[in-house]
């Protein structure tokens, strides 16, 4: 049972992250069934896919064990604290906050569940996000505790699976269709990764993965199908080097792809942003 002081720090965190995502319009989650479908690459890339529009833009990395947002950012360094409150770091114009910047470089987060979720809370309440168009949350595969306690506290607007075109994975991603279902997300769409490899010799399109399962998923199970993003080899280089490719090569077919996900998912907020306000 809880203590009287217990309850009133949960009441006092859950008025600060009340507040904080108050401020911001778009609440958008990104999640899967299974880890090693691309998550974080696309994440990132939805993140710049909005700021490039012209959105204020926050990139929350919510994979507090394996927090890779950094790396894929060029990010280094602490974050600083302001006034007790969390200032996210600034990478192109976008808010960025992960576990990573607190950590040293190779330091496992050896955490139960609750520990994770606390952080995850803090990461909500404590951070100066600021007023803000979109955030975006990369979090980590699965449905665990984390998971379902940053649903409850974000209240997002969208919830996106990513998948991969092979059955085992589409298998995963039906579990976190049916968990952002169970979670009352009241939008959910599915992006389809890998879907099928561009030869950087002789731009020839292979199946490696197969192709179309994501859409034919979200068909069967009454969801959005947001878009295909190809393996693209060097998207996965400019990764490791910590730069984003929506960013540095606008052009590629990926980055076009990309592009026209974040139309879709600007198209379905703003309708939905449009039907609220008039009811």
């Amino acid at each position: 049972m809880l203590t009287d002081e217990q309850k009133e720090q949960i009441e006092i965190e859950n008025k600060a992250i009340s507040k904080n995502i108050h401020n911001i319009r778009h609440r958008i989650l990104v999640f899967s069934g299974k880890g090693g479908v691309g998550k974080t690459t696309v994440s990132v890339n939805l993140a710049y896919g909005l700021r490039i529009k012209g959105y204020r833009t926050g990139l929350l990395d919510a994979d507090v064990t394996g927090p890779d947002v950094p790396k894929m950012l060029g990010l280094t360094g602490e974050m600083h604290v302001h006034e007790r409150r969390i200032v996210p770091h600034i990478c192109h114009d976008l808010k960025v906050v992960s576990i990573a910047s607190l950590l040293q470089p190779d330091q496992p987060v050896i955490w139960r569940g609750p520990m994770r979720s606390k952080v995850l809370h803090q990461f909500l309440g404590d951070v100066e996000w600021g007023k803000l168009d979109y955030l975006v949350a990369d979090l980590p595969p699965g449905t665990g505790d984390e998971i379902i306690s940053l649903t409850q506290k974000m209240e997002p607007d969208l919830a996106i699976i990513v998948t991969t075109p092979q059955e085992i994975s589409l298998i995963d991603s039906a579990r976190a269709i049916n968990m952002a279902r169970k979670m009352n997300v009241p939008r959910i769409a599915v992006i389809e990764n890998m879907s099928g490899l561009i030869c950087p010799v002789c731009a020839t399109h292979i199946d490696l993965f197969g192709t179309g399962g994501g859409e034919k998923q979200a068909e069967l199970m009454g969801v959005s199908f947001l878009g295909r993003l190809p393996i693209d080899i060097e998207a996965r280089k400019m990764a490791d080097n910590g730069k984003p490719v929506i960013l540095e090569n606008i052009n590629s077919d990926i980055s076009v792809a990309l592009a026209s996900i974040v139309d879709n998912i600007e198209e379905m907020l703003n309708e939905r942003h449009q039907s609220t306000t008039k009811q």
